[in-house]
């Protein structure tokens, strides 16, 4: 139990690192809470600091969820690596080093499943970009990509846990996008201009 705990822990400290904000204050002198949407996240930070700055904290949050899922194997405990990659989510979304206020989820959730399950993750990867290129809505094409994951579970990962649990990352992702729903409604949501 007390290794679990560990788990936990280290898992959520690691979620918690806000790439966005370290790569926006150390490379560019700017506070991205300050601009924006103030989410310390890729989408935000793609489009207040660029590309380059998109990509390295998109790619950093990915591989913090992924870090957080191995942790089970790299400690050798018994603990499934989604379960463990849970508390990675949380401290994205609400992290101890920026005040409890972060992203959104999307991919460092991404990076949890790349561990766990890398076949779903690369479907769930291009059912985001296929729904992007269609919609040009990030938030739609997170959810969607959510979506995508439990059905695509249902088909292909043959055990529960990964199913409930990626059910239960698509309900909080929903909820953490619920403002950029309102906004897809109202067509009031930014959309992607590709060049």
């Amino acid at each position: 139990m007390t290794e679990i705990m560990i788990i936990i822990l280290l898992s959520y400290l690691l979620g918690s690192i806000p790439f966005a904000l370290l790569v926006g204050k150390l490379g560019y002198g700017i506070d991205i809470r300050e601009h924006g949407s103030g989410n310390l996240g890729g989408t935000n930070t793609f489009r207040i600091l660029g590309k380059k700055a998109g990509f390295i904290v998109s790619a950093a949050d990915v591989l913090k969820g992924t870090f957080a899922a191995s942790l089970p194997v790299l400690l050798d405990i018994d603990l499934h690596p989604l379960i463990a990659g849970i508390p990675a989510v949380i401290g994205h979304c609400y992290p101890v080093f920026a005040r409890f206020k972060g992203g959104k989820a999307v991919a460092t959730s991404g990076g949890v499943l790349l561990f766990a399950e890398p076949l779903l993750f690369l479907l769930v990867l291009l059912t985001f970009f296929l729904t992007l290129y269609l919609s040009k809505y990030v938030s739609l094409s997170s959810i969607m990509a959510g979506v995508g994951s439990v059905i695509l579970s249902i088909l292909l990962a043959g055990d529960y846990i990964t199913t409930y649990i990626l059910i239960g990352f698509t309900l909080f992702l929903i909820f953490r996008h619920r403002q950029n729903i309102v906004r897809i409604v109202k067509k009031t949501e930014p959309k992607v201009k590709w060049i």
